[in-house]
This record gives C-alpha cells, structure tokens and sequence, in this order.
C-alpha cells in the first residue's frame, strides 16, 4: 500500500502541515474531473473549473505542499490568472515585486534589464514568492468551494483506460489508485495531468517529449541571510570562484536568497549536494559580493538540469496534459509554472464547458492547438537563454565567451544578456478565432464595412491577445470586472445607449444554451485610448480565459431590425458558436 511521508518536510521558515489521508470512494462513483496532482497547475485548475461551475476531484499522493521553494518569481500575467481564484491575495501580504535584473562579467555590470511597468497594470512584473506560500494559499480557495476535493495519499500507479478508445462505451477514463488504506479503481469523465515533471501519467501512457536536454546542471540552494540587496535578479558570468559557469541569485520573503550555481562537467549530484561542498560554494559566492563572513542557514537544495521539451499533444483520448506533465522549461526567463498557470486557465475554461454538455468534445482539440504552439514558441526562446547561460557545445561556448569579452567595452553586446522573460502567449492562430477578425470578413454574404472600417481596428488589443488591464480608480482596475463567463466589453459607448434589439436576442439565446456571457459598456478614458478605433468606439468579445476572439469598430445603428438580416448580431452569433466549437 501506498505510504506517503507523513513527517513535515523540515524548514527554517515554513510551518508544514500533513494533511490526513482520504479514504477510498465508492467503489461505482465517477467523477467529472480527476486532477492528478496538487501542485500549482492542478490547485488552479481545480478552481478554475469550479469558477465555471464544474466539480473536481484532485488526487496527491503526498499529504502536505512540496518541499523547497520550487517556483518563486511568478509574472504579472500568473497573478491575473490567480486573481480569478482568489489567491493572489498571498502575494499582496508577503511577496517582493521587483522588475529589474542585473548581470556582471568579472565583477562588472554589464546589463542592466528593466521590465516595463505600466501604472494600469495592478500586479508588478514579477513577484517572489515561495511555492509553498502559493500551494498553501490556494487549498485556502479549495476549501471555500464545495465543487473542489482534494485526496491526500492517493497515489496513480496504472491506467486502466485512457478513454482513445473508440467504442461509445469508452468516454471516461480509469485509473488505478493506491492508498494506506488499499488501491481503487477510479473513474472519470476526463483526467488531466498535473503531476509535475516525473509525470507519472505521462510515463504510463509511455509519452515521449520532444525539444532539447541541455548537459549544464545547477544547484539551487535556499539560505536565511540578512543581505542589504533589493530585490533584482542577479546574474554572474565566469565568477572568479566559478570559472566559466553562471551563478543567479534572487532575494525571496523572510530573509531567504536563493543562489544558483552551475556545476563543473562531471560532477554528480550527490557530490554537489555534500554540506561541505554546498559551504564552501556559497561563502565563496557572499564574498565575492561583498558579503562574506555573514552568517546564514541552509534550508533546501537540490540539482537541476536544463531541459526546452514538449509533448507534441496535450489530448490522450479523455487525458490532458498541464503544467511540466506537458512541458519541461528551463528556469531561466521564469517559464515553468509561470507557463503552467496558462496551461490551466486556457483548458478549465473549456473543459468546463465539455463537462457540462454546453459545448462539443473537439473543444479539448483547440487547447492542445494554443498551449503546444505556445510551449513550442517557448522553447524557441528558452534555448536560446539556456545555450547563453549554459553552453552546450564548444562552439557555443566560444560565441558566449566573445560576447561577454566584448561587453566590457562594447555596449551593442549587452541587450544579448537579454533573459525573454516568460510572458502572455497570443493565440493569434487560434480555431476559436473569429476569422478574419481585424478586416470583417467573417461572412462573405455580409458587408464587409457593417461593424468594420476598411482598415479594421489597427490598434487596441488584437484577436488572440490577452486583455490589457486599465486602472478605472484607487484599487479598481478593467480586470477585476471579468465575469466567470465571456464578456462583450463595448467601448466608448455610455451604458445608456442600449444594444441593438437584435444583438440582445443573440446574446439571451446563447445564454440559454446555458452559456455565461456579460456585457460591460466602458468609456473611461484610458480603455477608449487603448481599446477603440480611429471613431472612439470599438466592441471586443473576450474568452473566459480573457483571450480576444472577436472585435469589432462598432455595432451598426442603421441596419433593419431582421435578426438574420443583422449584420452586428448575425456576426457575434458566428463568433460566440466558433468560440465554443459550434463551426
């Protein structure tokens, strides 16, 4: 039987709690949504579901929140996706914004990034927290909703069926479950994978990933120690106690610093992780700094290597994949569970819909089409930094060498220090797009000038972007305004002005269809000047994962009355149906 280590991990600053392990169910019970894995991804993806008003159960073979830091600098776009959950209020009471980072060849500075920061956008660029301030705080939001379960101790070991198969009989999937108090089969309609970079989903459905391994391994180790930094990224090339290599360092809440370091070729983990090697390193490290000879506390360490694989498909009959089950990134750039918190707010969405009977099953196909494009634009961008920070070849390595000799003198080099920090992908391909969006041309039969100019909305934020935030007063910003559902946002149009008769009767029939759709007319200063077209009007239709799939200069006032006939409602009607997989 399954045997979690129920002992609190040890820490220096965080008080683990072990939760108690779940019994079995039912042996005839099937659930809507199984998560396997209570990580980051699945917790969110849970309340993401339960926002759309889906249950879910989350299965974790371990009963308390990982061990060591993990994940700690989660970007603006992390913390809109986690605003919708509620637990971004965790990294408003503890964590360090910040939006600079530094790097250094031999003891010089010679880069300096400065991540834009828009007085509209209500989150930093990026924010330090710990993740198991993060984990905490959303089983803080699971336990305030009735729709999600969590399993402590209920560990996957098979597969009993995927639900590939194509007999009628086979829209679930099973699998098996060990616990302390004996294994299970469990049933569901869908299963999605979030269990991490061993994925043991991934493994027993013997999944291949694709993209690049690099050789280049890191020790991450988390010190307590009082150090007079901001909060920045520091970078370091070729240190003199690490020649050749790279050591990054990041300030986190409570007096902890994390400092990673590349290990020399053919050194094992085991002799990395030695206390006397892992000693000698960081001293060496803090006095380089300037910082030697101040005491500190080790509390957790571990090896990495740097890894840019995908799986080419996040769809396994009724099985997804989320998170580093589907992806490996490298950490430079903050990609994994930045990159995980897209994964989750694009698929609950959708698979809500499935699970509810409001929308068809090909709708799962559209998530595996945006989150693998996005992974592969990702791992583009990721080797890039990684073969910088961590050459793979000596060749590679004679490129790096040059350019950070030459940065010395030469400031054209520099921007080539340049880390792409992870960010919002736009799913600008997308098949739930409207097509042709930004021309009108969405139906051939219809006036191409009835909603659109000629030119289309040349500006605002383009079909397949995210939303772009706007603060309307103290602490109330567009954002904080998203419904569970899609929202129609008009814009430079006062709420006064009624919608057109017709584009009120698409919108009631699609919400009797038992879809969720808002409208929202703005025309505060600021969304007209980043939303509207050359006539200060514009109307955008936005996914519930705040994702463009439809814009529009504006509704037609003079067109008749005959739904059919209607250019504005009969072209919503076709964007809403495409949106949710209807054509």
């Amino acid at each position: 039987m399954h045997q979690p280590f129920a002992t609190p991990h040890p820490s220096i600053y965080f008080n683990y709690k072990v939760y108690p392990a779940a019994p079995c169910p039912k042996a005839d019970a099937i659930e809507p949504v199984l998560i396997v894995g209570a990580g980051p991804v699945g917790l969110t993806t849970a309340l993401l579901l339960a926002k759309a008003g889906a249950r879910s159960v989350v299965l974790e073979s371990e009963q308390q929140v990982c061990s060591g830091s993990r994940a700690i600098a989660f970007t603006r776009r992390s913390l809109e996706i986690l605003q919708q959950t509620g637990a971004h209020r965790a990294f408003k009471a503890l964590g360090l914004p910040w939006g600079c980072g530094n790097s250094f060849y031999r003891g010089k500075q010679v880069f300096r990034m400065e991540t834009p920061h828009d007085p509209h956008d209500r989150f930093a660029p990026l924010t330090n927290l710990q993740q198991q301030f993060v984990e905490e705080a959303l089983i803080e939001e699971v336990a305030k909703t009735p729709l999600v379960e969590i399993r402590w101790a209920h560990k996957v070991v098979r597969v009993v069926r995927s639900g590939a198969e194509e007999a009628k009989d086979a829209a679930f999937a099973a699998l098996e479950i060990d616990t302390p108090h004996g294994p299970f089969v469990q049933r569901a309609h869908y299963v999605v994978a979030c269990d991490g970079a061993r994925s043991a989903l991934r493994r027993l459905l013997d999944l291949k990933l694709e993209g690049s391994s690099y050789e280049g391994r890191f020790v991450i180790a988390d010190i307590r120690i009082k150090l007079p930094l901001p909060t920045e990224r520091l970078a370091f090339f070729d240190p003199v106690w690490n020649p050749g290599n790279t050591v990054l360092m990041h300030r986190e809440p409570l007096d902890m610093w994390r400092i990673d370091y590349q290990l020399p070729p053919g050194e094992s983990p085991e002799e990395a992780l030695r206390p006397e090697s892992l000693t000698a390193r960081i001293n060496a490290q803090l006095a380089m700094i300037g910082h030697g000879g101040i005491p500190w506390e080790m509390d957790w360490s571990s090896v990495y290597s740097a890894r840019a694989l995908t799986l080419p498909n996040y769809r396994h009959g009724h099985i997804l994949f989320a998170g580093d089950a589907a992806h490996l990134l490298p950490i430079f750039g903050v990609r994994g569970a930045n990159t995980g918190f897209q994964d989750a707010q694009n698929l609950a969405w959708k698979l809500a819909l499935v699970v509810k009977g409001k929308a068809p099953l090909a709708l799962l196909d559209s998530y595996s089409h945006e989150r693998v494009a996005a992974a592969r634009e990702i791992v583009h961008e990721a080797g890039k930094s990684t073969r910088f920070m961590t050459p793979p070849t000596r060749g590679f390595r004679l490129l790096r060498d040059a350019v950070l000799s030459l940065s010395l003198t030469q400031a054209f080099v520099r921007p080539l220090f340049h880390w792409r920090t992870s960010r919002a992908h736009a799913y600008g391909d997308s098949p739930l797009n409207a097509p042709a969006a930004d021309t009108a041309a969405m139906d051939s039969a219809l006036d191409d000038n009835a909603l659109f100019g000629a030119a289309g909305l040349a500006a605002g934020v383009r079909v397949g972007e995210p939303m772009a935030n706007v603060a309307l007063g103290p602490d109330d910003f567009l954002m904080d305004h998203f419904p569970a559902g899609f929202l129609l946002l008009v814009v430079g149009q006062d709420s006064a002005t009624p919608l057109p008769a017709d584009v009120h009767s698409v919108l009631a029939d699609f919400r009797a269809r038992g879809h969720v759709i808002a409208v929202q007319h703005n025309h505060h200063a600021e969304v007209v000047a980043r939303y509207a077209g050359p006539e200060g009007t514009g109307v955008y239709l936005f996914r519930p994962d705040q994702h463009v799939c439809a814009r529009w200069l504006a509704f037609d006032a003079n067109a008749n009355v005959n739904v059919n006939a209607k250019p504005a409602a009969r072209r919503i009607e076709l964007a809403l149906n495409r949106a949710v997989g209807m054509s």
